[in-house]
Parts: structure tokens; sequence; C-alpha cells
């Protein structure tokens, strides 16, 4: 029995079979692109928001990946690791800290999760049988470090302290 087809589809891969996750894979960086524009929407330091519009149109540049090829240049790679490291040194927190401060940092923090939620879908992918390029996971657990960081230092610029989480069930 063959599932109906909307002619208003709005994308023509809804309709993949569940343990095709590619579409997922699409859908989530369209997600991850979209979050990135609205945080840029909300920062008002000019060199942030052109890095998250670069940002955007990295994620942009993965989304086909699993469906066609990885175009992601070893430049752009490491642009995104340069920035990573760039933050990291910006930045004086180490270790976990609870997702919350200025309402930029939230969404940078949010950003973070659904860049997780994206490795995890290319692990999946891959444990079925899909091919995944180490780069593509590279630059998924890097975005996720970038948000991670620009949040952090999204609250720093606000004035807004980090509050540390300490773990009752991880020492």
């Amino acid at each position: 029995m063959s599932a109906y087809r909307s002619p208003y589809e709005a994308y023509p891969f809804l309709c993949d079979a569940d343990e095709d996750l590619r579409c997922d894979f699409e859908l989530l960086t369209d997600e991850l692109a979209s979050g990135a524009g609205l945080l840029r929407s909300q920062i008002t330091e000019q060199t942030i928001a052109d890095e998250l519009l670069w940002v955007c149109e990295l994620i942009y540049h993965m989304n086909p990946t699993l469906r066609t090829s990885f175009t992601v240049t070893g430049e752009e790679s490491a642009r995104l690791a340069a920035a990573v490291e760039r933050l990291q040194a910006e930045t004086n927190v180490h270790g976990f800290v609870l997702p919350c401060g200025c309402q930029d940092a939230c969404t940078a923090h949010l950003l973070r999760v659904r860049a997780k939620c994206l490795v995890r879908l290319l692990y999946r992918y891959q444990q079925r049988g899909g091919g995944v390029p180490d780069e593509l996971l590279d630059l998924a657990n890097l975005l996720s470090g970038y948000f991670f960081l620009l949040a952090l230092k999204l609250n720093a610029m606000n004035g807004v302290e980090e509050h540390t989480y300490h773990s009752r069930n991880y020492k």
C-alpha cells in the first residue's frame, strides 16, 4: 500500500522510509541553520553576527552530504576549528555550566544541543550501514563546541555570570 503524497509537500524526501535517516539529517541541519539565523538576529556585535552568517551557510553546505557528497572544504573546517579555539581562549569556564543566562546565550545553548543531536543521528546512520565522512562527524562536533563556547562568550559580554553544575551522578 503506497502512502498518500500531498501535492503541497514541503520537501520531496519527507516520505522516505523511517529507517532512511537522510531526510532527518537534512531537517536537523535546516533547523540548526535556522537557529543560527535566529541567534544572529539577536546579536548586535557585528563580528559575531558576521561569523554566525558564515556558520549558517556552512551548515547548509553540510545539509545534502548524506544524499550527495561532502563539499565543505578543509579550509572551512579549519576556520570553524579556529573559531572554537579562539572562543575557548576568550572564555574562562571549564567543566559543566547550567544552560542559562542572557537570551542570546540560551539560544546558543539550544543550538549546542541540536548539534549534539546531529552527531547522534550521524552515528545512527553510520551504524545502519550509511556512509558518513569523518570530516562531517568532526564538523558536527565542532558546531556543538562552537555554540557552547559562544554561549559562554555571550553571557560574558552581557555581564551574566555562569552557574557551574556539579553532577551528583558523574564525578
